[in-house]
Parts: C-alpha cells; structure tokens; sequence
C-alpha cells in the first residue's frame, strides 16, 4: 500500500512538471518604465527564452484596465507602435522585450507607478502542442528615464 501511495505522488509530480514544461519560457530580468503623474499608460520589458519554442499571445496585469503586445518599428522616416496578436520565441533564442521594439503595453494603469514597486504580469505562452499555459512575473517598476539593463550597455 506505500509503494502505491508513493507511485502515486511520483507519477502525480511528473504529471505536474510535464505541464510546467509546456510554457518552458524562462523570463529574465522584467522590469516596467516608471510613470508622470497623471501618465496613463507604460510599457513592460524582459528577455524571454524558450528552449523548445514557444509564441507569446498575451499578457494581463491587475495594474492596468488593458495590456497589449506592441512593435514599435521604423516605417520611412517616422517611429510607429502599433500592436501585435502573437510574438514567435524560436527554440533557444532569446526575444528582447525592450524599448524602441517589441514590448508589452499597459493601457488605463489604475494607479500610479513608483520606483521600486512591483508589478504582477501575466504572460500567455503558446507550446507547440497549442496548449496555452500562464507565466506570472513581477517586474519591477525603474525610472522613466530607464532605457535598458546593465548588462545591455556594451562597453568597448
């Protein structure tokens, strides 16, 4: 009766680490612009790493009314955000959340941001196998004058 009960939580384990494995997103260093008074909207950066791959098909937060995948993208001569309904992660490359590029949007914050808090995001990761499963993050709010990670800043 032990060795049943002991199969059981072993084969129960694997059960829940094979659907943990199904998003298998690793997010680095997640982090939200800080806001002006009265600034309703900001934007959610991070680095995301999918071994297996994976496509990022929406994101949530409690912070915001509406959070929206968004491109800013060069078109002619003028900088243009719009948004986006999925982001591919390729196996084993690492997609930069970051200013000036993909990104995700926080739209109608209900309330102001300050250094240091953190926000909840939650990301939703597309598998392989269509199965979409939910990452939580926290990202911490930086200055609005933050433009990107330490360790982005190539000193030569």
């Amino acid at each position: 009766m032990r060795h049943a009960r002991m199969l059981a939580l072993l084969v129960g384990t694997m059960m829940m680490a094979g659907a943990a494995m199904a998003a298998d997103v690793e997010v680095r260093d997640a982090w939200v612009r800080g806001v002006v008074p009265a600034q309703k909207s900001t934007g959610a950066f991070m680095q995301l790493t999918s071994p297996a791959g994976a496509t990022l098909v929406g994101a949530a937060s409690p912070a915001a009314a509406k959070v929206e995948l968004h491109e800013m993208a060069m078109e002619g001569n003028v900088m243009r955000m719009r948004p986006v309904p999925r982001l591919a992660l390729a196996p084993g490359q690492t997609v930069a959340l970051k200013p000036g590029g993909y990104h995700v949007m926080l739209i109608g914050l209900k309330k102001p941001l300050v250094d240091g808090d953190k926000v909840p995001l939650t990301l939703l990761l597309e598998g392989r196998d269509k199965q979409v499963d939910k990452v939580e993050v926290s990202a911490e709010v930086r200055p609005l004058t933050a433009a990107a990670p330490m360790d982005e800043h190539h000193h030569h």
